[in-house]
């Protein structure tokens, strides 16, 4: 799909009810998802962060998604696929402005280059102990992208027809900080394996799309 028809159809996205945790839920690794983030909401000591899922035209003008690989560290989202994104911050107005700063840094979106339309699902992280908030935005231009070296390892441009093909959806068999040779349910996105908090609001966007392309 082009992008000036993808653009013409996604402004429709800011009148639609969230899917919600039901969409978390089915891409969700572990059971007692819910009831740790109750738990979590609780005890209020856990951390926050914001994400941008970002489309945008490529050269050829087609619609793509930018997806990160992170860089391998010792923590927990190591060598993992995510969104731009990042911590809460002090200085930061609001989670949103958290989206969009910590997307300039990571990949050289200038952010008032991104339309914000959606507000996604609040998402809870065990493992990290965060509370993710996710949104959805577009970038009328083809970025500029400028990788942060410290983070990022490389940028996976998702091209819409394959984010949106059915034949993503797979079963892989993984260890975890809580779990050794668990199934979980994933996407398979230009090769790579896409599982965990960004599969679930990955699935958020996939369910909204299908109602609107």
């Amino acid at each position: 799909m082009t992008f000036q028809e993808f653009e013409n159809r996604i402004v429709k996205i800011t009148k639609m009810e969230l899917p919600g945790e039901a969409l978390h839920l089915k891409m969700a690794p572990i059971e007692r998802l819910l009831e740790l983030k109750k738990q979590a909401h609780k005890a209020k000591t856990a951390k926050k962060a914001g994400v941008m899922a970002l489309f945008y035209p490529s050269i050829s003008g087609e619609t793509h998604l930018a997806l990160i690989l992170r860089k391998t560290y010792k923590g927990v989202h190591s060598a993992q696929i995510g969104f731009p994104g990042g911590k809460y911050e002090l200085e930061d107005d609001s989670l949103l402005e958290t989206a969009l700063r910590e997307t300039e840094e990571e990949v050289g979106v200038v952010r008032d280059s991104i339309s914000v339309l959606k507000q996604l699902t609040e998402i809870y992280i065990p493992p990290s102990n965060y509370f993710v908030h996710p949104y959805l935005g577009i970038s009328k231009r083809t970025p500029q992208f400028t990788l942060q070296e410290e983070e990022v390892e490389a940028l996976v441009e998702v091209p819409l027809v394959h984010f949106m093909d059915e034949n993503v959806e797979i079963t892989k068999t993984i260890s975890t900080s809580y779990a050794t040779n668990i199934e979980v349910p994933a996407f398979l996105l230009n090769g790579h394996v896409v599982w965990g908090a960004t599969a679930m609001m990955l699935n958020e966007v996939r369910e909204m799309l299908k109602e609107l392309l």
